[in-house]
């Protein structure tokens, strides 16, 4: 096992993340609770904690301003992370966690309201790529989580990953969009969307990848319930997939929520079930998978153990009121 204190867990949308519980939620009325919990959380945030909690010593970067920077810390401190950040001028946001059907476990339900990040100040990007820069040196492992709030430029997280690449660091990637696509060049060893993520990422390649084959595109319109069992879906992405990691020499994981996970290293494709469980609370479950596999990884399992690593943490994860966590 190499030394621990080797993982850097990027993410530049910091949470704090406000959970609440209900037995019924009645709309257009008072609803109150007395079963709530506050924390620090983002998807970077979650991965940090899992990886501490899992023995791992990793340094969280992110940006952070005004006043609900102390309050951010404060939580952070309480879980005894390592924060690195630079000064942003952009408020923490607040996002929430309803919980409904709490003493129901088949009627169970879990809703996220995100609110969208405040735009970072000039400058940000070049003290946040500064930092970033020192403590790559010392890192074996880089994670990079989630969507960046405003203000940062598209070439942000792929100089991140160009950066990385150059120094033969390990590369996981969490992200979605035009910056997945754009870091794709620099060879990340495993990208990790979910399945909604990689299919909107990917639409127009996706629909085109079917049509060269003769076959009619699936219907991705939908994408809120996608599920990849729809008809020719999980065969159009696989095919794409395999082309994908092939040109790229990347590892394909997609994860599908509570069906099974979609793996794909460019001359294979395998499927690895889901544990289940009836879930407290399954926000962080896709940040506690990225943990344990980045964990297992690092302790020198195949990439097939660290996908059910990843997916147990996961498991852990959905047992918990408290959002990424596996203790």
């Amino acid at each position: 096992m190499k030394d621990k204190g080797s993982f850097l867990s990027v993410c530049m949308n910091p949470t704090i993340q406000k959970t609440l519980c209900f037995n019924q939620l009645i709309h257009g009325a008072v609803n109150r609770t007395g079963l709530y919990r506050v924390d620090a959380s983002g998807k970077g945030i979650n991965v940090t904690r899992i990886l501490s909690q899992l023995g791992k010593k990793a340094v969280h970067l992110t940006q952070l301003g005004t006043e609900l920077r102390s309050f951010f810390l404060d939580l952070c401190e309480k879980d005894k992370l390592n924060i690195r950040w630079v000064e942003s001028g952009s408020a923490v946001r607040f996002c929430y966690t309803v919980i409904t059907g709490v003493d129901d476990t088949d009627n169970r339900t879990v809703t996220e309201l995100v609110e969208e990040g405040e735009p970072v100040a000039a400058g940000t990007e070049e003290r946040l790529l500064a930092e970033y820069s020192k403590i790559l040196v010392s890192s074996e492992v880089v994670i990079i989580s989630g969507t960046k709030t405003g203000g940062f430029s598209d070439d942000i997280v792929p100089e991140m990953v160009r950066l990385a690449r150059e120094q033969k660091k390990l590369i996981i990637l969490d992200i979605r969009g035009r910056d997945l696509k754009q870091s794709l060049p620099f060879k990340p060893d495993v990208i990790k969307p979910n399945l909604f993520e990689f299919v909107d990422t990917f639409t127009a390649e996706l629909e085109h990848h079917a049509l060269n084959a003769g076959k009619t595109p699936p219907d991705y319109k939908n994408l809120g319930e996608l599920t990849g069992d729809e008809p020719g879906v999980k065969e159009n992405i696989s095919s794409f997939a395999m082309e994908l990691s092939k040109q790229y020499g990347t590892i394909i994981i997609l994860s599908r929520g509570k069906s099974s996970v979609w793996y794909c290293n460019g001359n294979t494709i395998a499927e690895y079930p889901v544990e289940e469980k009836i879930p407290v609370n399954t926000i962080g479950s896709g940040d506690a998978f990225t943990a344990g596999l980045a964990a297992a990884l690092d302790d020198g399992l195949s990439v097939q153990e660290a996908i059910v690593r990843g997916i147990h943490c996961g498991s852990l994860n959905a047992s918990f009121l408290k959002p990424g966590t596996v203790l």
